[in-house]
């Protein structure tokens, strides 16, 4: 998560800028009172990810009505990386970097425990579309910190 937590959106990758705008433009909506599948649908599509629709909207369903707390999004506008922003991007790169039961603990800590199967589902389907796109977020390289010479 600390990865990218108060990173600008724009150091991001493709796929990262596009779970950011994506996360905020289905807040947007709800806000809205808009069905967010109609909002979003069509960047989905121009970035072929069509098939992922249905796994980011119940991803962010699940997050919103099981959530153990109230997630919190920057507006559209904003260039910087949110908590949970920061944490979802997290556990869809721990898709490819971490072990299974190391999500679902998380998982546990973020939402109702009948919902993390679903959960963990969606999170799946929704990273094999970001692959299949070509778009799966990866986490940012951390500056290397130097020590000066003395």
């Amino acid at each position: 998560m600390y990865d990218f937590l108060d990173r600008p959106v724009t150091s991001l990758d493709h796929g990262g800028r596009f779970m950011v705008w994506s996360m905020r433009s289905w807040v947007k909506a709800m806000g809205d009172r808009q069905c967010p599948g109609s909002a979003l649908g069509n960047a989905f599509a121009r970035w072929n990810m069509i098939a992922g629709l249905q796994p980011f909207l119940r991803m962010m369903t699940l997050f919103n009505r099981n959530g153990l707390e109230t997630f919190q999004f920057c507006a559209l506008a904003c260039n910087h990386v949110s908590e949970h922003e920061a944490l979802i991007l997290s556990l869809v790169c721990s898709l490819r970097d971490s072990r299974p039961e190391a999500l679902r603990d998380t998982l546990g800590l973020l939402v109702e425990e009948d919902s993390i199967g679903d959960l963990i589902g969606a999170l799946s389907a929704l990273g094999r579309m970001m692959d299949e796109a070509a778009i799966f977020p990866t986490r940012p390289v951390a500056a290397s910190c130097q020590n000066p010479p003395l």
